[in-house]
């Protein structure tokens, strides 16, 4: 086991509490010591919403270490239902519940029994997924549940809905700009004469999941969640689904082109592609920017880009494809699913990078010298430690990237966001002119800047004062270039004259 003070994606019970909390009227109950609840803390922190279902915390404390919970866990559960009235309870495990081999499903069969509304438990393997597998998994348990509730009452509607429908499956509570998502992507289907049959998890009601397989298709934006779900939907009804992420101009078109394939295989009778012509040429104002001169500055320029897989290879494609830029790598977190995303990134990309080691990511990053970063916000910090500026793509975030204002990634709204979130996170070419000119806000002090603190080269006097005399924009590049070269050769201290002797070995 390695000790991380840094994750990329959280533990197992906070996927299942983003979607307990994402719908209305449920409550979860995390089984854990105090302190684990860190969940109520941080949504209301990030998301910035008034009103929200808290998560309850069963303490687990030194009486349940010496004793076991006995009754603990199911009087927390029928409490809170007697309190709160919810459609559902969802227990969630957590390590410490794993680690005491308690018996959860016994306390849910016991609470069933005296609370009236439902009590399910998030039945997540705490050691074997993380944050995105468990929200996953959680998700296609809930949906199953009461799938199964509703077949066994007879309850379970026949047929299709008259019209195209859709179910939009994956948007969820602290995900990466799911809210503005949302917005755009029932304004895409409205466009399409699509109607939206139900949304999940975020703002839905449990009770209405029966109604789920009267949709014509599921579409699923996001690679981590709803994939789970749109195949057992899939498997047990029929019903395709859609996971091209709109996201960008081309891809946005290839799900659309995907809708209609889809539903006209149904018995609709649509032609979408005037709309995508009309939408890539007046509304989405990216096509025309890529091929501006603003954007022809940045065509060659090297960038880096990591994240989870859905945005990570949406970005990348972007960036190749669509903005002539150079993505010497592109990785992502998601190791449990890395074939798909080599397979999505490989041709767009010089090197494709699997990886949870924040660490390993940012010796990366200072590897390759980048003109920009594409990454979260772990990223971020390590583009501000190395002067590089960094756009935000995906999650890890901080409350910065749950803006106010409307900035959907998805959709034709969305490629104008995203063009402005790429051209603003390069050094821009006027930038660079004044730069030359001024040495921007040049303090002559020795800038050492670098992700591996293992540096043991002492710099003399004279070498010092020469590094100096370099412009502060690139002082931090010329100072890691000149450390690697003594390394290299195994010099212990750093004078003018290694300063020369790497300037001449790099051609500068």
């Amino acid at each position: 086991m390695k000790l991380a003070y840094w994750m990329y994606a959280g533990p197992a019970h906070i996927g299942t509490l983003r979607i307990a909390s994402s719908f209305k009227n449920v409550h979860a109950i995390m089984h854990a010591p105090l302190g684990d609840d860190y969940f109520n803390v941080m949504r209301s922190m990030l998301s910035r919403e008034r009103n929200f279902t808290p998560v309850t915390t069963s303490v687990v404390d030194r009486n349940v270490l010496a004793r076991g919970s006995q009754e603990k866990v199911v009087d927390n559960i029928t409490r809170k239902d007697a309190e709160e009235h919810p459609d559902l309870i969802v227990l969630t495990p957590t390590c410490t519940s794993s680690i005491l081999q308690e018996d959860l499903h016994n306390f849910v069969e016991r609470a069933q029994l005296e609370a009236k509304g439902d009590v399910m438990l998030a039945d997540v393997n705490h050691y074997r997924y993380n944050e995105l597998q468990a929200a996953d998994r959680t998700l296609n348990q809930i949906v199953q549940f009461y799938i199964e509730k509703a077949r066994k009452k007879g309850e379970l509607p026949a047929g299709k809905t008259e019209n195209p429908s859709v179910n939009i499956i994956g948007l969820s509570t602290l995900g990466f700009h799911n809210q503005h998502d949302c917005t755009e992507l029932k304004r895409l289907m409205a466009d399409l004469g699509i109607e939206v049959n139900t949304i999940i998890p975020e703002g839905a009601a449990v009770n209405d999941l029966k109604k789920m397989p009267k949709a014509w298709f599921n579409l699923v934006p996001y690679r981590e969640l709803g994939l789970t779900t749109a195949r057992y939907l899939e498997a047990e009804f029929g019903t395709p689904y859609v996971d091209i992420t709109p996201m960008g101009v081309v891809e946005t078109a290839r799900c659309i082109r995907k809708i209609q394939q889809v539903i006209n295989a149904q018995g609709a009778d649509v032609d979408y592609e005037e709309f995508i012509n009309e939408q890539t040429l007046y509304v989405s104002q990216a096509a025309w920017f890529s091929r501006s001169i603003d954007c022809q500055n940045l065509t060659g320029k090297k960038a880096v880009v990591f994240g989870d897989n859905t945005h990570a290879a949406a970005i990348t494609k972007i960036l190749t494809r669509e903005m002539g830029i150079h993505v010497v790598w592109a990785g992502t977190y998601c190791k449990y699913d890395a074939d798909w995303f080599r397979e999505q990134v490989s041709e767009y990309c010089d090197e494709v990078l699997i990886s949870e080691d924040h660490g390993e990511i940012g010796d990366a990053i200072a590897r390759v010298e980048p003109s920009a970063i594409f990454g979260t916000q772990m990223e971020r910090h390590v583009g501000k430690r190395l002067d590089i500026p960094c756009g935000v793509i995906a999650a890890p975030i901080h409350v910065q990237n749950f803006p106010i204002g409307y900035k959907p990634f998805l959709g034709y709204e969305g490629t104008n966001q995203i063009t402005d979130l790429i051209y603003n996170s390069f050094t821009l070419g006027m930038e660079d002119h004044l730069l030359e000119i001024f040495g921007g806000h040049d303090t002559k002090e020795v800038i050492t800047k670098g992700i591996s603190a293992d540096s043991d080269l002492n710099w003399t006097k004279d070498g010092q004062a020469e590094l100096n005399k370099i412009p502060g924009f690139v002082r931090g590049k010329v100072k890691r270039n000149t450390e690697k070269f003594a390394r290299d050769r195994g010099f212990k201290e750093i004078n003018a004259e290694v300063l020369y002797a790497a300037k001449e070995a790099v051609g500068a």
